[in-house]
């Protein structure tokens, strides 16, 4: 069925309208590359209604406006299709207005969280007609996306561990130290997932493997217990440094804070940088070192790890009541 065939014809969804919130995510997190994923306090909110006429109508407000696709291309409206189809279910005439604040190509999982929005609001409106469980949720979302570990936080919030298997994408959530603070600084410029994709070499050195393995089993205990072993535990062979030449000031900026004693490593496939501070005094001490020494601007969020994930509500049944 094409997403054309899709959106015509009468629904059996008249009237549902909800509302979804996601959180911004932050991949790798250093040495866990395409494993780990860190929910942020940084959403993204949509609001789906279906419309009595055929067709899918898209308002994009705040990031993206004006340059992101209002019509059927949107990759939520395709999420949305992907969970219909994927279900049996003729999607409706939809009304989308998308309230964004998580960057484009920065590195915070904005794909990610476009591809969560749509599954989620799919979710609430085939409330009662369809029982679309965890499991089922991170499938379609790694369908789309093509790996889970930004997907996986987006999801279900806090730290998550994501793998594949025959059967499809695995999960565990853990709970973050209350000590661990995220500091992300955010570029004006952008830089493409493909292209740092493209830097990755197909094989590297059996001892920077085992370098990896070790950091990001140590990263894990970090995180939910020993935040003061954040510096070592953020240490990287694999990716980064493949990627600097792309983004040298993501770079620059990254040593310096690493000298000066920061957690700081890219922020999924960058240009962002996230610091994994212990306290919240050591994040404002991180922001001015940026600030004295970047050569560009360079946005500070002071963020909180989100432990609820991806939300969705149905608006019309509370108005009903």
């Amino acid at each position: 069925m094409t997403l054309a065939e899709a959106v015509s014809g009468p629904s059996l969804l008249a009237g549902r309208s909800v509302t979804v919130q996601v959180p911004a995510t932050t991949a790798n997190l250093g040495p866990g590359f395409d494993t780990l994923g860190l929910a942020l306090s940084y959403y993204d909110r949509l609001d789906v209604s279906v419309r009595e006429e055929p067709g899918v109508f898209v308002d994009v407000q705040g990031v993206g406006a004006g340059v992101v696709p209002t019509d059927e291309t949107n990759l939520v409206v395709q999420a949305i299709a992907h969970t219909f189809a994927a279900y049996g279910q003729r999607m409706p005439g939809l009304a989308l207005v998308a309230h964004n604040k998580i960057p484009h190509g920065r590195g915070m999982g904005s794909s990610g969280a476009a591809i969560v929005s749509g599954i989620m609001a799919a979710k609430g409106l085939l409330e009662g007609i369809v029982d679309i469980d965890s499991e089922a949720l991170l499938t379609l979302a790694t369908e789309m996306e093509g790996h889970p570990d930004n997907v996986a936080p987006a999801l279900f919030g806090g730290l998550t561990i994501a793998w594949t298997t025959p059967e499809g994408p695995r999960h565990k959530k853990l709970m973050v130290h209350r000590g661990v603070k995220p500091l992300v600084f955010v570029p004006e410029q952008a830089m493409s997932t493909a292209l740092a994709r493209s830097l990755q070499p197909e094989t590297v050195p059996h001892e920077d493997a085992v370098f990896n393995l070790s950091r990001s089993a140590l990263l894990i205990a970090a995180l939910i217990q020993s935040p003061e072993l954040l510096l070592a535990a953020t240490e990287d062979k694999l990716h980064q440094s493949y990627r600097a030449a792309a983004m040298p000031e993501t770079n620059r900026l990254i040593t310096l804070l690493r000298e000066h004693g920061f957690a700081a490593v890219v922020s999924g496939a960058g240009p962002s940088i996230l610091v994994l501070a212990s306290d919240p005094g050591q994040r404002l001490v991180a922001a001015e070192l940026v600030a004295a020494n970047s050569e560009t601007p360079w946005q500070a969020l002071m963020l909180a790890v989100d432990f609820q994930g991806a939300t969705v509500t149905r608006t019309d049944a509370v108005v009903a009541a």
